[in-house]
């Protein structure tokens, strides 16, 4: 499905589609002739946030950069995996926030931390209390799931993807927070320096990928925006490229380069010969230079009756449609501790997509798009038996949150109001 509007036969779907996705909550594409009224919601209470302090970085061995990027990524979990983050101790959790920080030079250092045991017990009984126990009936299965087979691995039946086209919509917010990454993968502006990611697109687990040496990170600029100038082929003009690698005019947008100074991949997801988890696949990458786009704001998971719409939307770069920026939403399936389990929409190159849903701001008295969760790739998840298969986000928990403002902001802030 493609969302084309540089055409004037499509200027008018197109117009009410944009309408639709940007400024009702929780409107059904669909009906979007029908009037429809977000109401405010009566979440849980703002979760606590709790301290994280970083130790001395230590430095470690230079960086072979022998993994090769691995775009599909896809698990299996247990009922054991899936209630894994409830069952962690401090001591676990301690671990597991310690980051690697790769630099642009190769070197690397490893950062220990420590959490205040209170507020690490406080944490895991909010986290544990927003998402209940399988046995309590609290998994839900799909009607969708049941009736479709699936035909393409992550897209369930018909494909519901739309392609954002014209520069007023690829240049807008929240269009405009997605960005590419020069391994394959996708990213979202959180800061203006700084871009949210999958680890896995730049680390296997074991080590880092062979593009992670030199990584970047593509800004989108539609072709209307650059006029009537012809770009010179040379070297101080190669941030700038065409998708088609031709020189045929075409309505594609171009992409603009920037290098990234460092990398920061949490060690829940370097966990060396043990299997991968993808309850820390995220990274964080420092740009060289701020740009001036529009960033949006992280917020910590909440339950999905407390989205708008029960509803996620993200944005990514998938491999089946080369040079399009591609958007999808769709209803929270499932959820643990950790993970974000659903049914939207996605194909490689779509890893590393902010996931952001509308949440409730009480003192604005609005709904705001926050980043709750980082896209990671397809999970198996067997329970009581049955597999079902899902696409799976990873949902910012407290501490995630706090690990990732302290990689933003590099000292101790009250991340609760960022």
């Amino acid at each position: 499905m493609a969302l084309d509007c540089t055409s004037a036969s499509s200027h008018a779907s197109c117009t009410l589609l944009l309408v639709c996705l940007l400024l009702l909550p929780l409107c059904d594409v669909s009906r979007a002739l029908e009037p429809h009224h977000a109401v405010a919601p009566n979440p849980h209470p703002h979760p606590h946030i709790p301290s994280l302090v970083a130790h001395t970085p230590l430095p470690l061995s230079r960086s072979r950069f022998s993994a090769q990027a691995q775009l599909d990524l896809s698990t299996h979990c247990n009922a054991s995996c899936f209630h894994r983050g409830e069952q962690a101790r401090v001591e676990e959790l301690t671990e597991q926030l310690a980051f690697e920080t790769l630099y642009a030079d190769g070197s690397r250092t490893l950062t220990a931390v420590e959490l205040d045991e209170a507020e690490a017990q406080e944490e895991e009984e909010e986290e544990g209390a927003a998402v209940p126990l399988v046995a309590t009936g609290r998994r839900r299965v799909s009607a969708r799931s049941r009736r479709h087979r699936r035909l393409k691995r992550q897209i369930y039946g018909a494909d519901g993807r739309f392609n954002i086209r014209g520069e007023h919509f690829l240049l807008d917010y929240p269009f405009s927070t997605a960005v590419r990454i020069s391994t394959g993968c996708t990213g979202v502006l959180v800061s203006q320096r700084h871009v949210l990611t999958a680890a896995h697109c730049v680390h296997d687990g074991k080590d880092y990928v062979k593009g992670a040496r030199k990584l970047r990170v593509g800004f989108l600029i539609p072709p209307s925006s650059l006029g009537n100038v012809t770009l010179p082929s040379n070297k101080n003009n190669n941030n700038i490229i065409n998708n088609n690698n031709n020189n045929a005019p075409t309505k594609k947008p171009l992409v603009r380069w920037v290098r990234v100074k460092r990398t920061r991949v949490p060690k829940g997801w370097i966990q060396g010969p043990q299997e991968v988890s993808m309850d820390f696949d995220y990274a964080l990458l420092e740009l060289r230079w701020a740009h001036r786009r529009p960033f949006m704001r992280m917020a910590v998971a909440p339950q999905a009756q407390d989205l708008a719409g029960k509803r996620i939307h993200f944005s990514g770069f998938d491999s089946d449609r080369p040079g399009e920026l591609v958007y999808r939403f769709c209803p929270v399936e499932d959820e643990s501790n950790d993970l974000i389990y659903q049914h939207c929409d996605a194909r490689p190159g779509a890893s590393g997509s902010g996931v952001y849903g509308r949440v409730w701001d009480g003192a604005a008295k609005r709904w705001e798009r926050k980043v709750i969760g980082i896209f990671s790739g397809h999970q198996w998840l067997e329970i009581d038996g049955e597999n079902r298969d899902y696409n799976v986000a990873v949902r910012f928990t407290p501490l995630k949150f706090a690990q990732i403002c302290y990689w933003v902001h590099g000292n101790q802030v009250d991340c609760s109001k960022d």
